[in-house]
């Protein structure tokens, strides 16, 4: 194999393992959710299930690109958990205490609801759209974040379009995770690959917006998103504090924007 065409190869191969994840995922994930939850009488478990088995086609995808590799470095999943939590409960304690002075609590939890729009989806999509989609573009090809970051935000804010059908609010929708994607895959990126931050970020500010009155929708209100606002701010301003402080170079920098000069610690 010439060295010119490795990178065709890598990209054929990821490509592709995404393509049949999304199909799959498409077209097989409603059954197997509702097959699922007939044999477990679980929406909850029902939901894991159905995910867990989506995933085989990019963990077969990353076996072949990456075969000495073990799969939980490949997703990220083997940096430290308790450093990730503990940042993101820090960070998003701007959300929770605003929502408790603005909002009121929800009357009534269904707890197999609230597991699979918080531990669930946080958990399953940031291991798709950050770890895989974008940080195996990032980690270990010539594409800058910015290059990285495009496909995933954009994918990903699509899978959140189902929340309205007013083309305004769809709009917003679109632009709030578009974003957001963007600011997850930076704080995964600059915690050294470290997925449970971006898991934990995501749970907490889903729960909070589950438990409090918020809005029905992504796209929220005044006070929803000026508190999930200052919680950005503050984990942008905490990683950054804690890069100078540890005296850590930033993964993201000007000249790796679009195309990586040198290759970044992964």
């Amino acid at each position: 194999m010439t060295k010119s065409s490795k990178p065709i190869l890598f990209f054929s191969i990821f490509i592709f393992g995404f393509l049949i994840y999304y199909f799959f995922d498409l077209f097989c994930f409603r059954s197997i959710q509702n097959f699922s939850k007939t044999v477990f009488h679980s929406k909850a478990a029902a939901h894991v299930i159905a995910y867990s088995v989506t995933l085989i086609p990019l963990i077969i995808a990353l076996k072949i690109l990456f075969p000495e590799r073990n799969i939980f470095d490949l997703f990220s999943l083997n940096n430290s958990l308790i450093k990730g939590l503990i940042l993101a409960f820090a960070g998003t304690l701007p959300m929770i205490t605003g929502y408790m002075i603005h909002f009121r609590l929800i009357s009534k939890i269904d707890f197999e609801s609230l597991f699979i729009n918080t531990i669930s989806s946080a958990f399953f999509e940031e291991l798709i759209f950050r770890a895989y989609l974008i940080g195996i573009l990032f980690r270990f090809s010539r594409l800058g974040f910015l290059s990285s970051v495009v496909l995933g935000s954009l994918l990903f804010a699509q899978v959140h379009l189902y929340q309205s059908r007013d083309i305004m609010e769809l709009t917003e929708i679109f632009a709030i995770t578009f974003l957001g994607s963007v600011f997850f895959a930076w704080v995964y990126s600059e915690q050294e690959f470290n997925i449970w931050t971006a898991i934990f970020i995501h749970f907490f500010m889903n729960l909070y917006w589950e438990l409090f009155n918020v809005s029905d929708n992504v796209s929220g209100n005044l006070y929803g998103n000026l508190y999930k606002l200052i919680s950005l701010v503050l984990i942008v301003t905490l990683t950054v504090y804690d890069k100078k402080r540890k005296n850590k170079p930033f993964q993201i920098t000007r000249k790796n924007l679009f195309i990586k000069t040198r290759q970044i610690q992964s």
